[in-house]
């Protein structure tokens, strides 16, 4: 029966369900998941790292020599953090003599600085890690350079104190090597104010250079591991033109952010400075003495380190080798017969150079 047409109108339609809002390429990346924290959680890690570290470097020492850690000066957090910094800040040099673009330069200080919420420089030094970074940054950014070429630019390098640490550096970033960087996300932004019917006719392309100084600055603070790639952007734009950075956040209907981002600029514009070079010194002078003793080639401890992991390693060999005498003698899985004892021990070894 049709319905009555007072009725009909009548009948509120149920209001459709609020759509779900699609995530940005960048909230997918591993960046975004693995790589975010705030402030606190940032001082949390540090001072967890440097606190773990000491306690283990101090029971080295005294296992070494009883007493002998009381008059070790550890460094604190905070000190091993002025050691990155100065080491980040020489990585734009670096890149300056070797022509390599900004893309290069961006990601190395970006490793640099996730190795460090892993690991320790008491245990590996930012300068051999910072070179490592650089080209592992190369290849990743695709601007490889043979490894023979990169160390010739380098005084006193060899390739062996790169490829050493390449795999201890990967690992530490977890494998994750896209890096989403705010001076790409700054170039969108020119761009977009290009476009505005209304932008002010000031000399924007100074502005941008400008802008791209204080996104170069930033990469010496904790910014891309606090805030986006696009927040730092536009507070890299914003202190260089506050007039655009609010007339581009309002054709996006964003004005909001320009509050977020009053703490970014501060960061960039206190914390973006080099590290005092005599206080680098210093520092550097202490680890020097505080160093993870098995880290240090030919101490005791590295010795001992040395000699626990190839007994481990050829226990792990041997416990290998039977479980494959086992299954050959069982199960033949060579399809012949195997009679000998020597043919078996052969097999054995094979299959074990194999699996290395």
């Amino acid at each position: 029966m049709p319905v009555p047409t007072e009725v009909a109108s009548s009948v509120t339609p149920e209001p459709e369900p609020p759509r779900k809002r699609q995530r940005t390429l960048y909230e997918a990346s591993t960046q975004y998941k693995n790589w975010r924290f705030s402030k606190q959680q940032l001082s949390s890690i540090r001072t967890s790292l440097n606190e773990a570290a000491v306690a283990a470097i101090r029971d080295t020492f005294e296992a070494d020599s009883p007493g002998s850690s009381s008059d070790v000066s550890f460094l604190n957090a905070d000190e091993e953090r002025l050691l990155v910094k100065f080491y980040a800040s020489k990585i734009p040099q670096l890149c300056g003599a070797c022509g390599f673009p900004e893309e290069v330069e961006a990601t190395a200080v970006s490793y640099l600085k996730r190795f460090y919420l892993k690991n320790t420089v008491m245990d590996w030094h930012p300068k051999n890690v910072m070179l490592t970074a650089l080209f592992l940054a190369t290849k990743t950014a695709n601007q490889p350079i043979p490894i023979d070429a990169y160390v010739s630019r380098i005084p006193k390098t060899s390739p062996s104190d790169i490829l050493d640490l390449e795999f201890l550096v990967a690992q530490s970033l977890g494998f994750e090597f896209t890096v989403w960087h705010p001076h790409r996300a700054l170039w969108g932004v020119w761009l977009d104010i290009q476009s505005l019917p209304d932008h002010p006719k000031e000399d924007i392309e100074e502005v941008y250079k400008t802008a791209k100084t204080h996104v170069r600055a930033s990469r010496l603070t904790d910014a891309e591991l606090i805030y986006t790639p696009s927040q730092i952007a536009l507070a890299a734009f914003s202190l260089a033109s506050p007039n655009l950075a609010s007339l581009w956040a309002h054709s996006k209907d964003s004005s909001n952010v320009l509050q977020v981002i009053e703490p970014l600029k501060q960061m960039i514009l206190q914390d973006s400075h080099p590290p005092d070079v005599e206080a680098v010194r210093d520092v550097d002078r202490r680890l020097k003495l505080c160093k993870n003793p098995e880290k240090v080639i030919g101490s005791k401890a590295y010795l001992a380190r040395k000699a626990q992991e190839e007994k481990t390693a050829a226990e792990k060999r041997a416990k290998k080798a039977e479980e494959i005498r086992k299954a050959m003698e069982e199960n033949d899985p060579f399809g012949e017969h195997i009679a000998d004892e020597k043919k078996l021990d052969e097999a054995v070894n094979e299959a074990l150079e194999d699996d290395d």
